[in-house]
């Protein structure tokens, strides 16, 4: 890419493949720059449209980005759609997932002109990597995105079926192998559950089919987490399940010594944050994430439970969470009954800024596993409020597991139910300024130190990291023999 600001790289060449959403490709990018660091060259793959944002991230380094051409003509998936992020509705993830396949042939083509790779981090969505790596002899390593906690609780209640009794949907089951835990079955998507019967499952059921597959018979996984987080669950996985996860993480942190420029000129809520910073105000940030999908009805809770809270706010929120034009012109008035108190970005944001600032004291989140990452690094509590996938999985390990958080009331007590504004102003006086937010709040700042240690020099993180480098280099001088989804 650019001029080369890192060491020399003599140790061996990775090649890195992150699935086009950002919460997939930031963590990935945060590790090239380890790898970097570690004397390693890095290559990444990606499409033309998300090739700006790669390069920013990689500005400077001597990574080199290959853009390879996203699928056309793919039924369902509008044309010149790259990321899931600009997916017209999340319903359309697995289409847009199971296309990728047709990215294979060019993906291969290119590594024929690469020099020999060492081994390679392809995201758990491209299964068919592990097909590739076979072909070029290489070891394939699968990234996720998902804590060990969530990967273990999930493969236990798969394997043994638990979802599949007589219980109703929102009676508690115990997940025996830790019989602390109790779920109900409203924890996990329909999908995983077997509870849908239309296309669109069936692509979900052929998709996770192949993902487990793969992933299972890769050299190994790649965890954004640290040992003393969820020793346990670290533990349990790579004793009991597999590939052997290496807990390489926070990665998060050693963005903490990236350029803040990566963002371009200072953003205003930068300015905002600096002055509720100088009046010596406590700030809640409140981010759902990329891919959540809130009704306009939701937007309003939100927004009135916000309001009457009396607490200082930043709300970032994306166009696609909001569902009508009543719903922005009723923001837009609340924007400015707020404005003294309260601010709506409206576009991206580096979210790792935000709750590394001063003056951000709490955050709603919707529990993805970045997030919680990277709240527990800046020693933020959360307010955990679910939406998808493996985020009630979270959020159960955030308030329960680990003690960094509190946990939203939804109307029918459901993980992922509806949240009225009453609720929300309760608890988000509670996060803030209650007894049960003050304790979650130390408890953060504990680990937001063990984070720390985790990823510096000699600490677990940095430990796992070398010996994997070192286990895998030691090879690259052979031909790596890996196991095909053929068997």
């Amino acid at each position: 890419m650019g001029s080369n600001s890192e060491q020399e790289h003599d140790d061996g060449h990775v090649v890195l493949f992150p699935f086009m959403s950002k919460g997939h490709t930031i963590p990935l990018l945060h590790l090239a720059h380890l790898f970097l660091a570690r004397r390693l060259c890095v290559t990444v793959f990606t499409t033309p449209a998300n090739r700006s944002f790669i390069d920013q991230y990689l500005a400077d380094t001597s990574a080199t980005v290959i853009s390879l051409p996203f699928p056309q003509n793919i039924p369902e998936i509008p044309a010149g759609i790259e990321s899931t992020d600009k997916l017209p509705s999340i319903d359309l993830f697995y289409p847009f997932a199971l296309a990728t396949i047709h990215m294979q042939f060019d993906f291969e083509r290119a590594l024929t002109t690469l020099p020999r790779v060492t081994f390679m981090v392809s995201d758990g969505f491209f299964w068919w990597t592990l097909d590739s790596a076979a072909k070029f002899g290489f070891p394939r390593f699968v990234f996720y995105g998902f804590g060990n906690y969530a990967l273990s609780v999930s493969s236990f209640v798969s394997q043994n079926r638990l979802l599949h009794g007589p219980e109703s949907d929102d009676e508690l089951i115990t997940v025996t192998r830790f019989p602390w835990i109790k779920i109900t079955k409203k924890y996990f998507d329909d999908a995983f559950r077997g509870a849908d019967h239309n296309r669109q499952a069936s692509q979900a059921s052929e998709f996770h089919v192949m993902s487990v597959v793969a992933a299972a018979r890769s050299h190994g996984m790649i965890v954004n987490s640290f040992y003393e987080l969820e020793p346990v669950f670290t533990d349990y996985w790579n004793t009991e399940c597999g590939p052997k996860a290496w807990c390489v993480g926070p990665l998060f942190h050693h963005a903490q010594d990236e350029p803040h420029d990566v963002l371009g000129d200072k953003p205003t809520w930068v300015d905002w944050l600096d002055k509720k910073l100088e009046e010596g105000s406590k700030v809640l940030y409140v981010a759902f994430g990329s891919q959540a999908e809130l009704s306009a009805e939701q937007i309003q809770e939100i927004a009135l439970g916000l309001e009457n809270s009396m607490v200082n706010f930043l709300w970032v929120m994306r166009s696609k969470q909001y569902s009508s034009d009543t719903a922005t012109m009723d923001i837009k008035g609340f924007e400015e009954r707020v404005k003294r108190r309260g601010m709506v970005v409206k576009e991206w944001v580096d979210q790792k800024w935000i709750l590394m600032h001063e003056s951000v004291q709490g955050f709603v989140s919707h529990c993805g596993w970045n997030s919680v990452m990277e709240s527990i690094c800046a020693g933020v509590p959360i307010l955990a409020w679910p939406m998808m996938a493996d985020q009630p999985i979270n959020a159960k390990f955030v308030v329960e597991e680990v003690n960094v958080g509190l946990r939203v009331e939804t109307c029918d007590g459901s993980p992922k139910g509806f949240v009225k504004s009453e609720g929300l102003e309760k608890m988000v006086k509670e996060l803030m300024e209650g007894e049960k937010g003050e304790m979650a709040r130390r408890e953060a700042k504990k680990l937001a130190e063990v984070a720390r240690k985790a990823a510096s020099e000699g600490g677990s993180s940095w430990s796992t990291l070398q010996l994997l480098i070192d286990e895998t280099t030691c090879n690259k001088n052979t031909r790596f023999q890996t196991i095909s989804r053929e068997g």
